[in-house]
């Protein structure tokens, strides 16, 4: 799976988990202060993305942004 495709499934799972417009979300895109997510917000997007792709991730991860996100799971499906 290439990084544009991890991009792109996890653009999408953002965007439906906080009812947010999918165009808005980059690499770049910080959850707390581009897409208002509380810590709640965060962890749901998580356990999605770890269903999604069959995966874990650790929570001691500093993951701000989407891009942080996607480098960490293309780590994993790497693994």
């Amino acid at each position: 799976m290439t990084n544009e495709d991890v991009l792109a499934k996890i653009t999408s799972i953002i965007a439906d988990q906080l009812d947010k417009d999918a165009s808005i979300i980059t690499p770049a895109t910080n959850f707390k202060e581009d897409l208002d997510a509380d810590s709640l917000d965060v962890f749901e997007v998580i356990d999605k993305i770890e269903d999604a792709f069959n995966i874990e991730i650790d929570s001691d991860e500093s993951i701000a942004t989407v891009g942080d996100l996607v480098s960490y799971v293309t780590k994993q499906l790497a693994a």
